[in-house]
């Protein structure tokens, strides 16, 4: 089934390491695939709770970040709203979990709330304060994008890529964790 709107939100501070991969796999995304009308790839990183209007806004939203379910780095989950809802206290030990719960929570209360997806990546480190990725979280990145574009799947989005050279991971957190001036240009 197709939908009308649909919010792929990458979350995250890039300035504690693996923390800002979901700022990183968004931009990524931009990078390097056309965007579909009724796609909107928004770079949310750590805007927490003015992210609340697109729940309430869009048919689907998706949200990507760490996450700190059990397993080694780089084990990837995928929940709907009552799953994240439903496992009491266990999606809530982060700051942006914390904050995902609540609002859906909150959104819960409205009968306009769209469909939630949440997919979260087990990080190496999000406590350094670092700029870029830990190698050991950067090696998984492309099994990341690979669960976003099954969850775009379902709702009968397929990307294409832009160029047949693909813009690197490497490269994308390296502008996106230490920006020029000619990057704004």
């Amino acid at each position: 089934m197709a939908l009308k709107k649909i919010a792929l939100i990458g979350i995250g501070n890039i300035l504690f390491h693996d923390e800002g991969l979901g700022a990183y796999l968004v931009q990524y995304i931009s990078e390097n695939y056309e965007i579909p009308e009724n796609l909107n790839i928004v770079e949310g990183g750590t805007l927490g709770f003015s992210l609340m209007t697109y729940y309430q806004e869009y048919d689907k939203v998706i949200v990507v970040g760490t996450g700190s379910k059990e397993g080694p780095v780089g084990t990837i989950s995928s929940e709907n709203a009552d799953e994240v809802m439903s496992n009491e206290g266990a999606t809530r030990k982060t700051a942006n979990e914390v904050e995902i719960t609540m609002m859906i929570e909150i959104c819960t209360f409205h009968e306009d709330m769209g469909e939630v997806q949440l997919i979260t990546m087990v990080p190496q480190d999000i406590i350094e304060v670092k700029n870029g990725m830990t190698p050991e979280a950067l090696e998984h990145m492309p099994k990341l994008l690979d669960a976003i574009f099954e969850e775009l799947d379902k709702s009968d989005i397929s990307l294409q890529r832009k160029n047949s050279e693909l813009v690197s991971f490497e490269t994308v957190i390296e502008s996106c964790a230490n920006p020029t001036v000619a990057s704004y240009r």
